[in-house]
């Protein structure tokens, strides 16, 4: 029995070194898609996908724009453990009457798209490399904030999430929650009672951080905001404790209980997916709602750099080499994209960009990354407003136009899902510290604040078959390009 570990890794080097041989002809790239919920993972990779399709304006994607993409198409499900993720439902959603943004996914899913292509390159060209597969991974940013909980016992843990319940931004929110700990014995003989309780107050506390008025994403663990199968299973029945002293806890104690949920946890839900999906990704883009950040003001910036540390800790960084097909693939490119930039005019999208690269250089510092490249871009995967300008006293104000998400308000004005606006989102500061440090314009000081509000999807233009034309974005290009670029040259 003590050799079928290692008959395994065997197998696993036997199994990775085929694929190795099998990608010199035609490479895969596994492409991590991931992000905080509302950062918008379901419409990027659908606009991706359907721009990849059907040659959309990609100027700065060098493959298609010097003409060497000869043919991209969807193949079937490459592992048939994993959900497909459902391009052709969202793109309907997208193109219905009226269009609608796509419901979220709260588990992980994948796709294959396979593009043909000719190469520029007389290694490749000797090879026969004219296909790449890539393999887009679609996994909710919340679960990746469950790795580090894999270094941690239950009581430094319980610590940490007691430290962070005890912040400014958050003490309100926790107070139901941290009043009904503080109420019970840790040592007191367990309780399925106490412990659902427990749970259910818990996962309130850190729904309310996630809430758009506070706009947290420090909220481990992932499967309490996104539970999916594990809805009222005893794997997301605990919450940290406080032990009091250094007392021990007593076995079959509410303090034992909820420890060995915590530890069955990390051991069921965390571990199988860092071993089997996230250690075999080649690239990642995270995608991040710094809009929301930005409104919510310094604490939920604060929090967000935390994150993105947390993040960056997560990855095996590095450099892809010859070998690495055969001793575990590295991350070799990292991209964090501020999405949603069509809710600034496009005078602030360098400045939006700005603020999340100043905040990735941060947590690039505190997380010791090294050996992978790392890009910061502010996209829209849909671009849902159109520009303007009114004159007013000689002077000129760009605008935004479209169509605010029914029930979303202005002042005192609720939209009603109908009516197309112009108005003035406000200017980011040029400076990307005095944002991180004010977390917002101060109108005090003569600034305009940003007013963020949330689009419907723009009514898409139809070929003569009926299908959707290709979709209006900004920079997926260069997002494209960043992460492909090698591989098609």
């Amino acid at each position: 029995m003590s050799d079928t570990p290692l008959l395994a890794n065997l197998w696993h080097s036997v199994r990775d070194a085929g694929d190795y041989v099998a990608d010199l002809r035609h490479p895969t790239i596994r492409l991590g898609v991931t992000g905080l919920a509302r950062s918008g993972k379901t419409v990027f990779i659908t606009s991706l996908i359907h721009n990849l399709l059907h040659g959309g304006r990609l100027p700065f994607f060098d493959a298609m724009a010097e003409g060497r993409i000869n043919r991209v198409y969807l193949e079937p499900q490459p592992n048939d453990e994993i959900p497909r993720f459902d391009y052709d439902r969202h793109l309907d959603e997208l193109s219905g009457t009226p269009p609608v943004w796509p419901s979220n996914t709260e588990r992980i899913r994948q796709l294959r798209v396979t593009i043909e292509f000719e190469s520029n390159t007389v290694l490749r060209k000797a090879l026969g490399q004219d296909r790449l597969h890539l393999d887009i991974i679609d996994y909710p940013g919340e679960w990746l904030l469950d790795l580090p909980l894999l270094n941690m016992s239950f009581e430094e843990w319980s610590a940490q999430a007691f430290s962070m319940s005890a912040m400014p931004e958050r003490l309100s929110l926790a107070a139901d929650w941290r009043a009904m700990v503080m109420a019970l014995d840790p040592l007191a003989p367990q309780s399925e009672k106490n412990a659902e309780k427990l749970a259910q107050l818990f996962r309130s506390y850190l729904l309310s951080c996630r809430d758009d008025a506070h706009a947290l994403s420090m909220l481990p663990p992932g499967r309490f905001l996104m539970p999916g199968e594990l809805a009222g299973s005893p794997a997301l029945t605990f919450s940290p404790l406080q032990l009091p002293g250094n007392g021990r806890a007593p076995k079959n104690s509410l303090w034992q209980m909820m420890a060995r949920r915590f530890e069955s946890y990390k051991t069921h839900v965390v571990k199988p997916f860092f071993k089997e999906h996230f250690t075999k990704l080649d690239r990642q883009i995270v995608l991040v709602d710094t809009l929301s950040a930005l409104n919510a003001g310094p604490g939920a910036l604060n929090d967000l750099e935390n994150t993105l540390t947390a993040i960056l800790q997560c990855y095996r960084p590095g450099q892809n080499s010859w070998l690495s097909g055969l001793l575990g693939k590295r991350i070799d490119r990292i991209l964090f994209a501020a999405t949603k930039a069509d809710h600034l005019h496009q005078s602030s999208h360098e400045r939006l960009r700005h603020v999340l690269k100043t905040l990735t250089e941060r947590a690039s510092e505190r997380a010791d990354l090294a050996g992978a490249r790392v890009e910061v871009m502010a996209i829209a995967s849909i671009r849902s407003t159109s520009e303007t300008h009114i004159t007013q006293g000689g002077e000129t104000l760009p605008l935004i136009k479209g169509i605010p998400l029914k029930g979303e308000t202005l002042g005192d004005r609720v939209f009603d899902g109908v009516e197309e606006i112009a108005i003035f989102p406000g200017d980011l500061p040029e400076n990307p510290d005095k944002t991180l440090l004010e977390g917002r314009a101060s109108p005090e000081n003569g600034e305009e604040d940003i007013r963020f509000i949330r689009f419907r999807p723009p009514r898409l233009e139809t070929g003569f078959d009926g299908t959707p034309m290709a979709l209006p974005h900004i920079h997926l290009d260069h997002v494209l390009n960043f992460l492909l670029v090698d591989y098609l040259e």
